[in-house]
């Protein structure tokens, strides 16, 4: 009986690590990702005030990475400010690039 036990401790130890995927994060830690990221993706299409559709949202253990291009800084410091409101967001990488302006040709 005292062998069945520790066999029984020893397996659902075993499946409670077995939980954790190749990236180290156990499955509640993968799904509070996967919604943090939804949200700050539809938070970002929500905004009335600029258009973010060149915005990718990436979470990783509640970090939030922000790539993509935007047209202007302020549009990048909205995008920042709108993502660091989700719930959840631990910290923020805004790798968001600023697209350059092409001169117009003047004739």
């Amino acid at each position: 009986m005292k062998n069945f036990m520790t066999w029984c401790i020893g397996l659902a130890l075993l499946g409670a690590v077995g939980c954790q995927s190749t990236t180290g994060k156990t499955a509640s830690r993968a799904m509070t990702d996967t919604a943090i990221t939804a949200s700050v993706q539809a938070k970002l299409t929500a905004d009335k005030i600029f258009n973010f559709s060149r915005i990718d949202v990436d979470t990783e253990r509640g970090i939030v990475t922000l790539n993509g291009v935007v047209q202007t800084s302020q549009e990048r410091e909205r995008a920042e400010h709108l993502a660091k409101e989700v719930g959840g967001v631990r910290a923020l990488n805004n790798n968001l690039q600023i697209q350059d302006q092409v001169p117009k040709a003047t004739n």
